[in-house]
């Protein structure tokens, strides 16, 4: 258990629909270790209650009437560059997604997600990772590949060639070098554990052994780790 398990994450919700803010806090609200300190409706009020605050985390919509998610997290990151700003968004158009991450965001999770992709997200922002939804991901990996051909395509005269796809057995199992390729096609705990037969603690397991063999702090990390390597297979 790392130092950020041992202590509150506090965090604050930027949004404009106050259903949503009370639907997430109803969520936040099952973990002990969550503790929601304040909320607001626009990016403008973001500065003055993290000043006042203090959060480790702050969940921001993008969509606002008054100043958009995109320049208030432009503004926190440069003022206040210990908060993690973990961005809600409904699009998942990659493009749109890579502009949003330039800010320096370190997580993008679509409005579409369950509570535990959630909660697992604030944890993992909250201990210094980055997490990007599974759709999200997938699309950023194609989008990826797309560039990576094209590159190619290019570099014929110094000997670039695509890279050979192969199972990494020699650091995971074959289960969990299957988790690995489900995780890269986008798949989140409980789709992979339909497709796999198996338990979402089961996957979960899975997981956190593949981060700890390949030496990474997140999923993302290990998808991309794990096309540069050419352990993955991108469909």
């Amino acid at each position: 258990m790392n130092a950020i398990d041992k202590k509150e994450i506090r965090i604050i919700i930027i949004d404009d629909h106050p259903l949503f803010r009370e639907g997430v806090k109803r969520i936040l609200a099952m973990e002990e270790q969550f503790a929601v300190v304040a909320d607001g409706e626009d990016g403008s009020e973001a500065i003055d209650l993290v000043r006042e605050h203090q959060p480790d985390v702050i969940l921001m919509d993008i969509n606002m009437p008054k100043q958009s998610g995109v320049e208030a997290t432009k503004e926190l990151v440069k003022t206040f560059p210990k908060v993690k700003v973990l961005v809600l968004s409904i699009h998942d158009d990659e493009s749109y997604v890579s502009h949003v991450l330039k800010t320096g965001a370190s997580g993008y999770l679509l409005k579409e997600m369950d509570a535990e992709s959630l909660v697992e997200a604030v944890k993992v922002v909250a201990s210094g990772g980055a997490y990007i939804h599974p759709k999200v991901t997938h699309n950023l990996i194609k989008d990826y590949r797309r560039l990576a051909r094209q590159d190619e395509a290019h570099q014929d005269s110094v000997g670039y060639r695509e890279v050979e796809y192969r199972k990494p057995l020699h650091i995971l199992t074959r289960r969990e070098c299957e988790v690995l390729q489900l995780m890269t096609d986008g798949q989140n705990n409980r789709n992979i554990g339909e497709s796999l037969y198996i338990s979402e603690k089961t996957v979960k397991n899975h997981v956190s052994n593949i981060l700890q063999k390949m030496n990474v702090n997140d999923r993302t990390q290990a998808v991309v780790e794990s096309i540069k390597k050419g352990y993955v297979l991108v469909r």
